[in-house]
């Protein structure tokens, strides 16, 4: 009898983390933004502070470069990036669109629709877009803002 206690509790708790796992609300999208790393690079001062969002920053991007092989890029202002499109919009961008290093745009590629739908309604939740970042630059050109090189060193022969 015990077993089949144990086995129901965990079946309840199976399914409520299913149902969870379905939700599409501003909250979940907060929570995705943290756990998929969004803030990582998308929020000036968020590394910095120990993972606190300052809402006037989030998720506006940083215009700190990344350089490599592949030229310059931008954690771009995703607040900004969405502004015109509706969720439908949204959910499809994030299902193909292709970025430079180092967006690991596959990841988006990978989450669910309800994961996205709510990371879309948590974006628009933030308020005005303000400004956007820097656009990349191609190889061999220098960037005027800081930027961080990322290419292996040269090893000796």
């Amino acid at each position: 009898m015990r077993h089949v206690f144990v086995l129901a509790a965990l079946g309840a708790l199976a399914s409520s983390s299913g149902v969870v796992a379905q939700e599409i609300s501003i909250a979940r999208g907060e929570l995705i933004s943290i756990t998929s790393g969004c803030h990582d690079c998308h929020t000036a001062g968020y590394n910095e502070s120990g993972g606190k969002i300052d809402p006037e920053a989030a998720l506006r991007g940083v215009p700190l470069g990344w350089q490599g092989p592949w030229g310059t890029t931008y954690a771009v202002n995703l607040r900004d990036e969405i502004k015109e499109m509706d969720e439908e919009a949204f959910v499809k961008y994030a299902k193909t669109f292709i970025a430079k290093p180092p967006m690991p745009f596959y990841n988006m590629h990978a989450m669910p629709e309800s994961d996205l739908r709510s990371l879309y309604r948590y974006i628009k939740s933030l308020g005005a877009p303000g400004d956007p970042m820097p656009e990349a630059l191609p190889p061999g050109e220098t960037p005027r803002t800081p930027y961080i090189v990322m290419a292996p060193p040269i090893m000796p022969q």
